[in-house]
């Protein structure tokens, strides 16, 4: 039988008032329109700062802990998590299996439309034991309209398997109600184009995974300053950003600095470390590690027993 639940309800359904004439615009005032409506998927992530700041918090801790962090979702919204799952290992360093996206459908449906296979509740729940969910992994249900059958069983098996579970969506809680650790609601509004929540809603959305990967990162010592020192040195745009950031943090020459990030292995922490402590790409290794990959605990705490 074919399910005829009424969304109509739901806050990214809605018809926006503000675009009732919008086939009768010009390509200037659809331009302005759109930019318009965007500013308010800012404002969305700023309403729910604090509870993207616990999901920082926590998700660090658990990835801290030996954790893995998942984003699950059906398209455009598990389009959204598999990029910045893939975004993590050039910009952090990171194995491809610390963070991970899954999308209803597989591989296929991030380019091909996938979009019936999110109907499935059984779909989410395999997904989480094929991945063998433990009680130190993250898991991030992503569903702008908050209803998705796929994700919200993978929310639900993932909570019974202990895991840490985030829920992504873009209408207000009396409007879907779920069981979870952290509720993260992205308020935007009714989208321009009615129900297309790959406009504001997946803009709000990028905004949100931009913030989590990148604040979970800086706490487990990805970053130093705002400087990107796990950066994977894998092509020429890459090495040059690398040679950057050690010329701009020890002075050196161009020259010396590729010297020393060959030293270290192509591994602008470590090249840091042994640059400011004299260590050995050896010795070095070994401290940082101590540190949990921690630069800036690690050369204080050198500093400290040469005093």
């Amino acid at each position: 039988m074919v399910n005829l639940h009424e969304r109509g309800h739901l806050l990214t359904e809605q018809v926006n008032p503000d675009s009732l004439n919008l086939d009768q615009l010009s390509a200037l005032e659809l331009v302005d329109l759109f930019n318009s409506e965007d500013q308010k998927a800012v404002a969305a992530v700023a309403a729910a700062k604090t509870e993207l700041a616990e999901a920082i918090e926590q998700t660090a801790e658990r990835l801290h802990q030996g954790g893995r962090l998942f984003y699950i979702g059906a398209g455009t919204s598990g389009r959204l998590g598999v990029l910045d799952a893939a975004e993590c290992p050039p910009t952090f360093c990171t194995p491809p299996e610390l963070v991970q996206g899954i999308i209803a459908g597989g591989a296929g449906a991030l380019v091909r439309s996938s979009e019936d296979l999110e109907d499935c509740t059984q779909d989410g729940e395999s997904a989480m034991a094929q991945r063998h969910i433990t009680q130190l992994d993250v898991v991030v249900g992503i569903t702008a309209g908050g209803t998705t059958p796929y994700v919200h069983g993978a929310l639900s098996a993932a909570r019974q398997r202990g895991a840490l579970t985030i829920f992504i969506a873009c209408v207000p809680q009396e409007q879907v109600n779920i069981d979870v650790d952290i509720d993260i609601r992205l308020l935007t509004g009714p989208e321009v184009l009615a129900g297309s929540t790959r406009l504001k809603a997946g803009t709000a959305t990028k905004l949100t995974l931009n913030i989590l990967s990148t604040g979970v990162m800086v706490k487990l010592g990805k970053v130093y300053g705002n400087r990107m020192v796990d950066v994977a040195v894998t092509n020429q745009k890459l090495r040059d950003r690398a040679l950057r950031i050690l010329q701009d943090l020890t002075g050196l020459s161009r020259e010396t600095a590729n010297v020393l990030l060959e030293r270290s292995g192509k591994w602008v922490k470590l090249a840091l470390l042994m640059h400011w402590t004299g260590l050995e790409k050896e010795a070095g290794d070994r401290l940082l590690s101590e540190h949990q990959g921690n630069l800036r605990a690690a050369v204080a705490s050198y500093k400290n027993q040469q005093s």
